[in-house]
């Protein structure tokens, strides 16, 4: 599917990206005191206990990125191959991928101070995104025309989260896992794109 000149999931994954890095960031510029990736969880921003005008602007960000994140995930039928073993991986990270967009959302409406809520919808979100990452990167590194160093990457980024979180631990493997994933919802914006973009030429090719 596109939009304009654009496919849906590159126009959608780059407004996920805008959306939580300008309301995160705008979230810590207006953060009381020091705030710092190695010290604080991302979710202390959207604390209002802490930070009473900044949460707003956390919270509302998480909310409006995991809307942006439902088209992301599933306007991927381009992707779709014949072969049903990864048409079906692919499937299924897509609606994980959607269940996870819904706990991103959630963890916006139950900010960090509301306690277990936000917790529960946190712990979700995160093992939900790991499982994501698996499933996409199975599926499409055995696709003809998908990108393989964005399948390296992302590889790369959901292997070390795991050892980095039980021997290094602590907030900056919040941080290193949000802003990896983001990074890597750019990369297969931008490979789609290029998919989309061939098979819109061929098709024009096609009936000329």
């Amino acid at each position: 599917m596109r939009i304009l000149k654009h496919s849906l999931t590159s126009v959608s994954g780059l407004l996920v990206i805008i959306l939580y890095c300008t309301f995160t960031f705008t979230a810590w510029a207006l953060y009381p005191d020091n705030f710092a990736p190695w010290s604080h969880y991302l979710s202390r921003l959207g604390n209002f206990n802490y930070a009473p005008l900044g949460a707003y602007f956390y919270n509302w960000g998480c909310i409006l990125t995991g809307i942006a994140l439902v088209p992301f995930f599933i306007s991927r039928k381009s992707w779709y191959t014949e072969k049903r073993v990864f048409k079906g991986l692919l499937i299924g990270g897509q609606m994980v991928g959607v269940c996870a967009a819904i706990a991103l959302i959630l963890i916006g409406v139950f900010s960090e101070d509301q306690g277990s809520p936000h917790m529960t919808a946190s712990s979700i979100f995160f093992i939900l995104n790991f499982i994501v990452l698996i499933l996409t990167n199975i599926a499409l590194m055995f696709h003809n025309r998908f990108i393989k160093v964005i399948g390296l990457y992302g590889i790369i980024v959901t292997i070390l989260s795991l050892p980095l979180e039980v021997f290094l631990g602590g907030p900056i493997i919040e941080w290193y896992t949000v802003f990896g994933s983001l990074i890597y919802v750019g990369l297969l914006s931008y490979n789609t794109n290029i998919l989309e973009e061939t098979d819109e030429l061929r098709d024009t090719s096609n009936h000329q």
